[in-house]
């Protein structure tokens, strides 16, 4: 298992896949609203992916049958967009999105809130992000792995919000998944050193109530075991000296 080390050409290439994956989330985004189905948001990014000349990372990987994860409430990851799921008024969508653009992946999530959101859900939103900024401080070189994955959970731990443990993020490059695994729990000062170079997708998974998942029959769908809402933010950044760069940014 090899940390892959990027040179300044890769991370140039890598930016512009981020961006893409950015300007298709955005688009994505724009679309979550109550009355519209989970596959006319996918269909709407892959429109947009291949306009610009890049391709849905996630489309037929693992044989996963579509180009988005759309998740919805307790739906915690890889939610299957379908013509007969409807969204709702006050529902959390979650939008997960790969763009392979010249040879390298952009990976990132948001969650979306559809029409009038519950306050708590709003919390939920708004924590889960915090704690990808949280980790944002510990994303660089001096730093490791168990820093970034302490980071979020301590945010999180403070609102009595589930972290998940059975998913984590993970290294990105010419593949979509490399290593290492990046946890959003963790010791500070234990795991892999984070060197300047590295290219990672750090995102925050988090539960409203316990952190314990199960998989539908599906096969692909995540959901938490006791049905109370999920939320999950993620970019793809660099690691550096300084602060880290958003690889996945407009």
């Amino acid at each position: 298992s090899m940390i892959i080390v990027k040179t300044q050409r890769e991370i140039d290439l890598m930016r512009e896949a981020g961006r893409v994956t950015a300007e298709a989330m955005e688009v994505g985004g724009a679309e979550v609203r109550p009355g519209v189905s989970t596959k006319h948001i996918n269909d709407t990014i892959e429109r947009f992916i291949r306009s610009k000349g890049g391709k849905p990372s996630f489309l037929h990987y693992s044989e996963y049958p579509a180009s988005a994860c759309i998740s919805i409430n307790d739906q915690v990851i890889h939610g299957i967009p379908s013509a007969k799921r409807i969204i709702e008024d006050g529902d959390l969508v979650s939008i997960d999105i790969g763009v392979l653009l010249n040879g390298y992946h952009g990976d990132m999530a948001r969650t979306f809130g559809a029409g009038h959101i519950r306050s708590e859900d709003q919390k939920l939103m708004d924590v889960t992000r915090e704690s990808f900024w949280e980790a944002m401080k510990v994303a660089r070189v001096g730093y490791r792995l168990g820093d970034i994955g302490a980071a979020v959970s301590a945010h999180a731990h403070r609102y009595g919000f589930g972290v998940v443990y059975d998913y984590v993020g993970h290294g990105v490059g010419a593949q979509l998944h490399e290593e290492p695994d990046v946890p959003n729990y963790g010791i500070p000062g234990k795991g892999s050193r984070l060197v300047a170079g590295m290219t990672i997708a750090v995102e925050p998974m988090i539960n409203a109530g316990t952190p314990d998942v199960r998989v539908l029959r599906d096969g692909w769908t995540v959901v938490t075991k006791d049905g109370r809402k999920s939320a999950h933010y993620e970019n793809t950044i660099l690691i550096r000296d300084d602060e880290p760069l958003i690889l996945t940014s407009l």
